[in-house]
């Protein structure tokens, strides 16, 4: 039997890995730049508006394992919740918390996000409980939530967002759905096992990322459309925006390439060169609010940061251990 302290550091291990802390990063930015957007300044207006983006998106990443844990005790059974590190009660309990710390920080801020807020619980709870299992739906549903975020984030510094973030949150939500999709090509084993239709389960790993390829390209296009609007710094945005497009044909092209097969290995690769792309894209919306050395001092320690928790803990998470040699049917006697 493993001793209180052993205990103890599984329990906060298994929570850390639940909030994957190469993504968390990414909410917080999110609220950041449309704060910036509408014109935020204040430490205490900023704090806020990163921090009830990050607390909802730990309680999405809680409650949709905590939805999903019959789905991965099938296909990541290395898991928190299926491993038995972390139980399903305290996943729900974590998740409901952070969702109540979550809205009273935007509430409190600014009555008028609570529908909006309401509107991101829902769309958590549909996108593990209806949508992930359907498809194309499942993956623009996960962008909404980033779309959501980014409104958010204006309206804790303004009573109503202003109109040129909203093509700004409508370009991530295709963005996000896009990077949802490539996730999906990487979890086709699992998904078919556990009944879920996405796309490349139904249509081919190849059409899949074919259609991802087309809602980044849409998504890219309607942040272009947005410079014009850029409160301060339409210049920076735009450098953003293009070092940003450099990177997304990083993660595309060896995808493009790899013919009509596309392994779960290289489909995780594409996917982690876009999960530190989409820090550079919500540094962009920051670079046109205050211009890019402000969003370049924040985005460089976040990236690295998200790059080396990406490389010691995000294979172990998505991908079950390989079975040792002398366990192996193939193996040598």
């Amino acid at each position: 039997m493993p001793g209180t302290s052993e205990r103890v550091r599984r329990a906060v291990v298994a929570h850390v890995q639940t909030w994957r802390p190469y993504t968390t990063c990414y909410p917080i930015l999110l609220g950041l730049a449309g704060a910036v957007w509408a014109g935020g300044s204040g430490a205490g207006t900023l704090l806020i508006a990163a921090a009830a983006p990050a607390l909802g998106w730990l309680s999405g990443h809680y409650l949709g394992d905590w939805m999903d844990r019959g789905l991965d005790a099938i296909a990541k059974p290395q898991r928190p919740i299926p491993s038995g590190r972390l139980s399903a009660d305290a996943a729900l309990t974590s998740g409901i918390v952070c969702a109540a710390a979550s809205a009273v920080l935007a509430v409190g801020a600014n009555w008028r996000i609570l529908p909006l807020f309401l509107l991101a619980m829902a769309g958590i709870v549909g996108y593990s409980r209806v949508f992930k299992k359907r498809g194309l739906s499942g993956n623009v549903a996960r962008g909404v939530l980033t779309a959501l975020a980014i409104v958010i984030g204006g309206m804790v510094v303004r009573p109503l967002p202003p109109w040129t973030l909203l093509p700004v949150a409508a370009g991530f939500l295709l963005h996000d759905a896009s990077t949802n999709l490539v996730g999906t090509v990487r979890d086709v084993d699992g998904d078919r096992a556990g009944g879920y239709r996405s796309v490349p389960v139904r249509r081919g790993a190849r059409h899949a990322v074919r259609l991802a390829l087309g809602l980044y390209t849409g998504g890219l296009a309607l942040l272009v459309s947005a410079t014009a609007g850029a409160p301060g710094d339409p210049a920076g945005y735009g450098a953003f925006l293009g070092l940003a497009a450099v990177i997304g044909a990083i993660a595309f092209v060896p995808l493009l390439r790899s013919g009509t097969e596309i392994d779960a290995r290289s489909a995780l690769r594409a996917h982690e060169v876009l999960v530190a792309e989409r820090l550079v894209l919500a540094a962009a919306v920051s670079a046109g609010g205050q211009g890019p050395g402000t969003a370049a001092a924040v985005v460089v320690p976040v990236l690295l940061f998200s790059l080396v928790t990406q490389k010691l803990m995000r294979s172990g998470h998505e991908f079950p251990p390989e079975p040792a040699a002398f366990l192996r049917k193939d193996s040598v006697a």
